[in-house]
Parts: C-alpha cells; structure tokens; sequence
C-alpha cells in the first residue's frame, strides 16, 4: 500500500510524530521527518526545518519533490505546548505557539498539495480535544488547536479539485513518557479503561491515509478513550 511512497511528518523526532514515521517505515514507505532538531532513527530520513517559516518550508517541499518526485502523504503532527496563566502570556509566546501549531499547517499543507500529483493524497492534521474542551490557563494552545480544527474542512474544500483528502485527529492523553509514571485510577478514569499510546494515534494516520477509506474527508476523528463523550459530575 505505501511501499516506495513518500510520507512526510511533521515533528517527527519525538513522541507522536516519532510513532508515526516509524509505522509508516514499517510499511516500507518513504519517510521523510521535517523538524528543528532532526534525530537519527531507523527508515526515517530527516530534514531540519522550522515548519512555522514560510521560506523554509517552500524550500524544503521544493527540495523532497525535486529528489523523489510526488508526494502522497503528510501528516501535520509539529506542535509544542505552554501552560501558563493568562497574564503571564506575552506576545512572542503566543506567536511562537501559533505559528509552531497552526501557521505550520497551513503552509505544508500548500506546500504539500503542490506536489500531490499521484494517488493516495492525504493530509492529516494533529488537532487535539482541547479544541472542544478546556483547562484554565490554556488559551495558546487551545487556540491554535481549534484553528487546526477548522483549517482542516477548510483545506479538505479547496483540496477537493485535485483530489487531496484533508482530515484531522484529535488525541486526547496521550503517554509518551515510562508506563511505571501513570497511576490506575488515570486508566480506570478513561472508558477504554487505560491511557492512550502513540501506536493508537500512528495506526489512525495508517488507515486515513489509505485511499480505500477515500470517502472519508474533512472529517475530525477523537481518539481519547471515550473521555469528550463522558460527563464528570461531583457527587
């Protein structure tokens, strides 16, 4: 399905977006990490690149489609988060996370479509289920989130034309750190009955992008163990 097709990540050095290259390498695709501090790991090519910058992203989409031609698949995984009280957030904070989260979506995305000239065709975007619900002291990141959101079915009409399928995920507690660090009661609290993993949110990326599910676009799939569906009152 993906041997020899060229999948591209977003922060892909670590966490979610490590999970994502490594399972798409294991389907013998070609993939290619774009991130500021590219780390060396097993069928992943890397490529260092702020994925905020305009400039740098045009180029190095540039660079991917002149050395392997078509590009059939991104992932838009880059993001970073920062919880902070409200009057605490100054402008290059706020900026930084934007244009990290959600600038950064934009922008590969076009990038991207330019070069999708064969099949499967997909962009998937990393959104969150804080862009539905909410903590306090988390408007940077619930901002560029919800923007994230809502760029998705706005890209998946334009990207129509050309047959690109634009959709997004929205992970809720995701570990990424040693099992040993969570507690039973952060299992028992989920309806799943445990606390996700990356493998969960890898393997979403796998079956959106294959064009067999190709009727699915512009569509936002919450992987969080049952946790926005769930009402939590004090009793």
């Amino acid at each position: 399905m993906f041997t020899n097709k060229t999948v591209i990540v977003t922060g892909a050095s670590q966490g979610i977006g490590k999970s994502i290259a490594e399972h798409f390498a294991a389907e013998n695709a070609r993939v290619i990490g774009l991130d500021v501090e590219p780390v060396e790991l097993e069928g992943v090519e890397y490529r260092k690149c702020d994925v905020g910058n305009f400039d740098e992203v045009i180029t190095v989409f540039k660079k991917i489609n002149d050395d392997y031609g078509a590009i059939h698949t991104l992932i838009n995984n880059a993001g970073i988060s920062t919880f902070k009280s409200i009057w605490e957030v100054d402008e290059k904070e706020w900026n930084h996370v934007l244009d990290t989260n959600l600038k950064s979506v934009f922008i590969c995305s076009r990038e991207a479509a330019r070069y999708m000239t064969e099949d499967i065709r997909s962009i998937i975007n990393m959104t969150s289920t804080r862009a539905f619900m909410s903590e306090p002291n988390t408007e940077t990141y619930s901002a560029s989130k919800g923007g994230i959101y809502a760029l998705t079915h706005s890209l998946a009409a334009t990207f129509s034309e050309q047959g690109i399928r634009v959709n997004s995920i929205a992970p809720g507690w995701i570990h990424t750190g040693d099992k040993e660090d969570l507690r039973e009661v952060d299992h028992q609290q989920h309806w799943s009955r445990r606390v996700g993993e990356t493998a969960d949110i890898a393997r979403a990326c796998l079956f959106l992008s294959n064009p067999q599910n190709s009727f699915i676009t512009a569509e936002c799939l919450n992987i969080d163990g049952g946790m926005t569906r769930k009402m939590i009152y004090e009793h």
